[in-house]
């Protein structure tokens, strides 16, 4: 299996080996690019000329930012989980248990920040077949670090005593995440979800 870098923002963001700084404006500009390729085309279609042309840069401009069309798909997706987490204005140790958990499920959406998102992760799993890496990726870049901010959130209330010990946090995590795919394939909003997945849950959980 291919192995997939990954950038750290401050990577990111600092200079090429030939000491020259990135251009930060051009690096999203090529990013947002890929996010709208992927979402029109997916991965096995998408290609790096593709990309190139959409953000106005050329080939070589792209492969000295990223050498590869995954590690470039592995940028695209921290990108995103990035811009959702940055969005976040309310600081949950501040609200009253039920309402953290609230506004924890309600971080669980992943179109909270891209509409195209269920999209996006819906072309991923069909690569499966063809590109099976596709999907470690996506667990590791999409998923992962937003079930881990909802198990944090239930560590966090079981310190303050709100919440039970002995709760299975990564369970809870995971069907929390499942109500928005459920959402989209029934073709239902997604507005109402927090409140109606903790009005079933809390009383499970709570101390």
């Amino acid at each position: 299996m291919a192995r997939a870098r990954e950038a750290t923002p401050e990577q990111a963001d600092g200079p090429r080996p030939g000491g020259r700084p990135r251009d930060a404006a051009l690096d999203e500009a090529i990013i947002l690019a890929t996010r709208d390729r992927l979402v029109r085309d997916g991965y096995s279609r998408m290609t790096i000329g593709d990309i190139a042309s959409d953000a106005g840069v050329s080939r070589p401009t792209l492969y000295r930012r990223w050498s590869t069309k995954l590690e470039l798909v592995v940028d695209a997706l921290d990108y995103g989980f990035r811009k959702q987490r940055d969005m976040y204005a309310v600081d949950l140790s501040r609200l009253e248990p039920r309402e953290a958990l609230v506004e924890a499920v309600r971080r669980l959406d992943p179109a909270y920040f891209n509409p195209d998102a269920m999209v996006l992760m819906g072309n991923f799993a069909g690569e499966a077949i063809r590109t099976p890496e596709l999907l470690e990726v996506l667990r590791r870049h999409a998923v992962e670090p937003r079930t881990a901010l909802m198990e944090n959130v239930l560590a966090e209330l079981q310190e303050r005593g709100a919440v039970r010990e002995g709760i299975d946090r990564r369970t809870i995590a995971a069907m929390c995440f499942g109500g928005y795919f459920s959402a989209f394939y029934r073709g239902e909003s997604r507005a109402d979800i927090p409140e109606a997945v903790v009005a079933v849950l809390w009383p499970a959980i709570a101390r």
